[in-house]
């Protein structure tokens, strides 16, 4: 009798048309996405496990799940996977680091719009019936965008702003030549330069409060910080005060340090814009990251080279 074929369990749900498709493989498929016990019940027998943001995958988790191969993040960040705890367990975590590139960009770029000119508190202003045309915002045209990390996304950005004539600048100790016209500069120089930082950067130890009171403080009188990277970035508590002085314009913020977020005084300080992790939140990001991430699964059940694995030092297995 032959050996069923391996497992991969669906923890998060990902866009129906990539299920689809991992449904033709050579594999056997279990849908997990209606809570932890459904989930629980499939781990003993996992060989390959899909999650988006929601699902943690910690040291514990893989304890109940020993047959386990690869972890599939159907997104860019894997800070929701305990990668250290997969690579000593000889697990591949693999990701879709470009599928949310466009989305992200483009809400960088509304953002920045909607920053400049107070669109939010125009708009609800005016749907309440108020009528004034006498506080003018701004342009951004002319204006310095600083972008704290400098991958596919605020790379993108830059791409999309050339045309509002911005200059913009970058700090990424990882990136040694810029691919356009930005100029890498150190991140003091960057905060005292800029109109605008926006944060791109990946949350590791080293990241955690980034955007401290001290490095808030740089930036310039009047500038505007925006975080559509992780919310643990930024100190939440030190951009209040930057903001309740008047040292920041305002801000944008799709992450927070908690999500949902409980910083209420945050959430509702007129200065701010908040919106719920919606970067990734477009029909075709989503498309993309379920095709890329049963693309990788494909490869691992064929045995051949994964092209988005994350620990390189687990190495081929079966």
């Amino acid at each position: 009798m032959s050996a069923p074929l391996p497992l991969v369990v669906l923890a998060d749900a990902i866009d129906p048309g990539a299920v689809q498709q991992l449904a033709t493989g050579p594999c056997r498929v279990a849908d997990a996405t209606k809570g932890a016990a459904e989930l629980s019940a499939h781990l003993p027998e996992a060989w390959g496990l899909v999650v988006r943001s929601r699902t943690k995958v910690t040291k514990d988790l893989l304890a109940t799940a020993p047959r386990l191969s690869i972890i599939a993040r159907a997104g860019v960040g894997v800070d929701n996977v305990d990668v250290a705890a997969a690579t000593a367990r000889g697990v591949r975590v693999v990701n879709a680091p470009a599928a949310a590139t466009a989305s992200v960009a483009e809400l960088t770029v509304g953002i920045l719009l909607a920053l400049t000119r107070d669109l939010p508190e125009r708009i609800r202003r005016t749907k309440a019936g108020e009528w004034n045309r006498s506080e003018l915002g701004g342009e951004l045209e002319g204006k310095t965008v600083g972008f704290v990390g400098y991958g596919r996304i605020a790379r993108e950005v830059a791409r999309r702003l050339q045309p509002f004539r911005v200059r913009t600048v970058a700090f990424d100790p990882f990136v040694a030549q810029a691919v356009d016209a930005t100029e890498l500069v150190d991140l003091d120089t960057l905060l005292g330069r800029s109109d605008f930082v926006s944060l791109h950067a990946a949350l590791t130890p080293e990241n955690q409060h980034l955007m401290n009171a001290a490095r808030l403080a740089q930036m310039r009188r009047g500038a505007y910080l925006v975080n559509v990277a992780r919310g643990p970035l930024v100190d939440e508590a030190a951009l209040l005060t930057a903001l309740d002085t008047g040292h920041l314009a305002g801000a944008a913020l799709d992450v927070f340090e908690v999500e949902p977020p409980t910083n209420t005084r945050l959430l509702a300080h007129p200065k701010v814009i908040a919106t719920p992790h919606l970067g990734a939140s477009t029909r075709e990001a989503q498309r993309r990251a379920g095709e890329q991430v049963v693309e990788e699964i494909g490869r691992a059940l064929r045995g051949e080279p994964l092209q988005y694995l994350v620990n390189p030092e687990v190495g081929a297995r079966p």
